[in-house]
C-alpha cells in the first residue's frame, strides 16, 4: 500500500511537498530496505569506533575508522545511487538497481568511503573526549567542532551524487561541489542544516534513538537534503538529460502503461501527456513484492 494514495495526484511530476509525498508513495517502502542494507555496512566501522573508544586508542581507531569508511563506502553509493533514482524516477526493480549500483560504484566508492570513515572516527573520538573532559569545552572549540563537522557533510553531500552519477576524476567532483555551493549557498546551506539537526537528534537522544537508525537513519536525512537541491543539480549538471537517453522518459506519453477504456467512445480526460496513476500504482506494488 502506498503512502498517501488517497490525496497524491500520480498523473505527472509535483513540486514542493506534493513532491516529497509523490516520492514517499513511489520509493519510501524500498529507500527502507535499502537503509537497512546501509546499516549493515556501516556494522564494522560503528564496532570499530566503538572498541577504540573503549580502549581510548587513537592507534586502534584510525586503522578501524579507514578500514570501517572502505567497507561502508559501496554501501554508502547504493543508498545514494536509490535516492538519486527515485528524485529522476528511473524505471526498474530496486533490488537490480542496487546490485548494478554496487557494480559500478564499488571500487571508486573505497577511497571516499575510508576518508569518511577516517572524519567518522575522529569525530567520535574528539566528541567522547569533550564528554569525559573534567573541563567543559569552551564555546569557541564548540563553535569550530560544528564547523568543521558541516563542511565534511557539505562534501559529503555533493560528492556522492556525482560519484553515482558520473564517471569523472574527484578532483573535478569537488571542484563541481565548490562551483555548485557558491552558485547555491542558501540552499546548500540548508541541506547541510537539515543533517546537523538530523545528527544532533540521534546522537542527544540515544540510546532510544538507535532503534531509528536501521530505518530511516542514513536515507531520511539525505532524501530530505538532496530533494531540496535536485532541481538546481539537474538543472546545473544535466542529469535527466543524459539518463533520459539510456533509461527512457518516465513521465512521457509513450513510456507510459495506459487503462483500457471502458467507454471507448468518451475520451479519457486523464490520458494526457502523463502516466495513469492507477497504472503507476499498481507498477508500484508489483515492484514491492520484486516482481
Amino acid at each position: 500500500m502506498a503512502l498517501f494514495r488517497d490525496d497524491t495526484d500520480y498523473t505527472h511530476r509535483q513540486e514542493g511537498f506534493a513532491r516529497y509525498k509523490q516520492l514517499m508513495s513511489f520509493y519510501g517502502f524500498n529507500w527502507l530496505r535499502v537503509n537497512l542494507l546501509t546499516t549493515a555496512g556501516a556494522l564494522p566501522l560503528a564496532a570499530g569506533v566503538l572498541m577504540a573508544l573503549l580502549a581510548s586508542s587513537l592507534v586502534v581507531l584510525l586503522p578501524a575508522s579507514i578500514l570501517g569508511g572502505a567497507i561502508f563506502g559501496p554501501f554508502l553509493a547504493g543508498m545514494v545511487d536509490a535516492i538519486m533514482r527515485g528524485l529522476r524516477d528511473a524505471p526498474g526493480n530496486w533490488w537490480k538497481n542496487y546490485k548494478k549500483a554496487w557494480k559500478q560504484n564499488w571500487k571508486g566508492s573505497l577511497l571516499p568511503g575510508a576518508v569518511l570513515g577516517f572524519f567518522v572516527g575522529l569525530y567520535a573520538f574528539m566528541a567522547y573526549i569533550m564528554m569525559s573532559a573534567r573541563v567543559s569545552p569552551t564555546p569557541g572549540t564548540l563553535v569550530m567542532a560544528l564547523v568543521s563537522l558541516a563542511l565534511v557533510i557539505w562534501i559529503n553531500t555533493l560528492y556522492w551524487p556525482q560519484l553515482v552519477l558520473f564517471s569523472q576524476s574527484a578532483l573535478n567532483r569537488a571542484r563541481n561541489a565548490m562551483l555548485f555551493s557558491i552558485k547555491h549557498s542558501i540552499r546548500v546551506l540548508v541541506a547541510v542544516l537539515i543533517q546537523l539537526v538530523w545528527i544532533a537528534f540521534i546522537v542527544l537522544l540515544a540510546p532510544w534513538t538507535i532503534v531509528v537508525v536501521p530505518f530511516l537513519g542514513f536515507w531520511f536525512p539525505m532524501l530530505l537534503s538532496l530533494l531540496r537541491l535536485y532541481a538546481d543539480l539537474n538543472r546545473d549538471l544535466n542529469i535527466e538529460e543524459q539518463f533520459i537517453a539510456v533509461e527512457g522518459d518516465p513521465w512521457a506519453k509513450d513510456s507510459f502503461e495506459e487503462l483500457p477504456e471502458e467507454n471507448p467512445a468518451e475520451p479519457d480526460p486523464m490520458n494526457s501527456g502523463a502516466r495513469h496513476w492507477e497504472a503507476l500504482l499498481r507498477d508500484i506494488d508489483r515492484n514491492k513484492e520484486g516482481k
